[in-house]
């Protein structure tokens, strides 16, 4: 087209001209146009970065095994997120992996063909537009807004319809609403139970059981799996004789109620303290804090310097408060961890403490009792286990688990406690402990060396943790045929479900034993 042939308007400033956008292309003849979050191809095109690092998590949790709190502090500085849109994050992603049984059931209504022949990415996108939608305060047209651009960013444009087509479905009720949906009709408390609290039904059932098992009633079942939901406090832990809360307290951190040296702390990143990053300061659940300190406090009937073992050290977080405590005592501790990676990451974690006072073995503790029979004071044996008790901090676990590890873990578990007390002196001691609170990973497997080991006794655990609580009443003990074993609970301590079985090793001049 020639000059003339243009409209007079269309010099610059006049006219039609007026009527493009910066990118060029022309606006509708009203003036610029407000479109409607309803129409997919007008959404935003571009992915926020909080929500960016929490589907990526989802997916190296989905596609890789990956665990959450391993890759999530990563993306997070990959993205170079801010404390605000850090927190979002996470919250983000431990929501939606916390919620996904519920979400899913919630899913599978709203799409139009079986979950499982989804692409795997739309599924965790979508999982992340659900939690934002029902369990979060994100105004309802930003969560869809900003899933869709996700989806369109990542995925492509055709799933980015899909995603919000679902997510407009789901929208039409709110979480309750869902809920009572699922739920209607449902005449097993286990499987309603399930859906509410999005956890498995085996894992539903074996937690009833636990209750039972460790004295408690089973009707608070719904307390302790609204406490796995819950999104848990950081705590921390001093080392004794070498670290200090004040840097932690100074950003924001509150004094422990449990147990001493500890703090919460929710302040965000907490690998930005200086403490924490030097080791004398170290991200523990005070309930590893409590057993830890109850085997280092209770009574032993050996004499001389006394020498330490923790069997099953990696990755080193009770090793190196063992340590500590060792150092005031003016004993050694042997740090024992089969997988030599995982002994790397002990030696990390002990590198605060004074070389003298640890050594860290390669190799598998089972040997242990028969390489060096008697050669301990005090041994700790944090046993492998499910991990049903710290559902709230790993909550992709509860996912991965199958009712067949219990039982496939149940053989390594005697094995170690057996080697333990082969390697404990007469007058020593044993803390048997796991992060489960299932019975045949706690009391049955304490029952039985007891059965198998008559030189064996078991004393008052629970006292033992009460001695070195900063309350003195946790009220976790229940009572065995001889002394008590303990059971810390989510829902009571506000803990990770911490199991501890203290056993001591009878001495010659009482071989009657003595459960004091």
């Amino acid at each position: 087209m020639s000059g003339q042939d243009r409209p007079q308007g269309n010099r610059r400033g006049q006219g039609p001209e007026r009527r493009r956008n910066a990118a060029g292309r022309e606006r509708n003849r009203g003036g610029e146009r407000s479109f409607s979050q309803s129409v997919p191809a007008q959404r935003t095109r571009k992915a926020d970065p909080a929500r960016l690092v929490a589907f990526e998590v989802l997916r190296a949790v989905d596609a890789d095994d990956a665990y959450a709190n391993l890759v999530l502090p990563v993306k997070i500085r990959q993205h170079r997120l801010d404390k605000r849109d850090a927190g979002f994050a996470t919250e983000l992603t431990y929501g939606a992996l916390r919620g996904l049984g519920t979400y899913d059931a919630i899913l599978a209504r709203c799409v139009d063909r079986p979950l499982a022949e989804l692409d795997p990415a739309v599924l965790d996108a979508l999982r992340l537009g659900v939690h934002q939608l029902l369990a979060m305060r994100v105004p309802a047209h930003a969560a869809l807004d900003q899933t869709v651009g996700l989806a369109r960013v990542v995925i492509g444009a055709g799933p980015g319809a899909l995603v919000n087509a679902v997510l407009r479905k789901v929208s039409a009720k709110e979480l309750a609403g869902w809920t009572e949906e699922l739920t209607a009709g449902q005449k097993d408390p286990v499987a309603a139970a399930a859906v509410m609290h999005s956890h498995p039904e085996w894992i539903v059932r074996a937690m009833r059981q636990s209750l039972v098992g460790h004295g408690r009633s089973v009707g608070e079942i719904e307390d302790l799996l609204a406490a796995d939901n819950a999104a848990p406090v950081v705590n921390l832990v001093a080392l004794p004789g070498l670290g200090t809360l004040d840097e932690a307290i100074q950003a924001g951190a509150e004094p422990g109620s449990l147990v001493q040296d500890s703090a919460l702390f929710s302040g965000g990143d907490v690998g930005r303290l200086e403490s924490v990053r030097t080791g004398t300061t170290r991200v523990q659940d005070a309930g590893s804090q409590l057993v830890a300190r109850a085997l280092a406090e209770a009574q032993t009937l050996t004499s001389g310097p006394e020498r330490w073992l923790d069997l099953c050290a990696g990755p080193g977080g009770k090793a190196a408060l063992l340590a500590a405590l060792a150092a005031k005592k003016s004993a050694t501790l042997l740090a024992n961890e089969p997988a030599e990676h995982r002994a790397e990451l002990v030696r990390q974690s002990l590198r605060p403490v004074d070389r003298e006072v640890w050594e860290v073995r390669t190799g598998d503790g089972r040997d242990l009792g028969q390489l060096q029979p008697e050669g301990f004071d005090r041994i700790l044996v944090d046993a492998p286990c499910t991990g049903l008790g710290a559902l709230r901090r790993r909550p992709e676990s509860r996912w991965r688990r199958k009712p067949s590890d219990v039982a496939q873990l149940a053989p390594l578990q005697r094995e170690l406690l057996d080697s333990a007390l082969a390697a404990v002196k007469p007058g020593g001691l044993v803390a048997y402990v796991t992060c489960s609170p299932h019975p045949a990973e706690t009391t049955a497997v304490v029952t039985d060396a007891l059965r198998r080991h008559p030189d064996i006794e078991l004393l008052d655990s629970a006292s033992a943790l009460d001695a070195v609580s900063l309350s003195g009443n946790l009220q976790a003990g229940h009572a065995q045929t001889e002394g008590s074993t303990a059971q810390l609970w989510p829902h009571i301590h506000g803990t990770d479900a911490m199991f501890l079985g203290l056993l001591r090793k009878k001495t010659s001049d009482n071989p009657a034993g003595n459960a004091k």
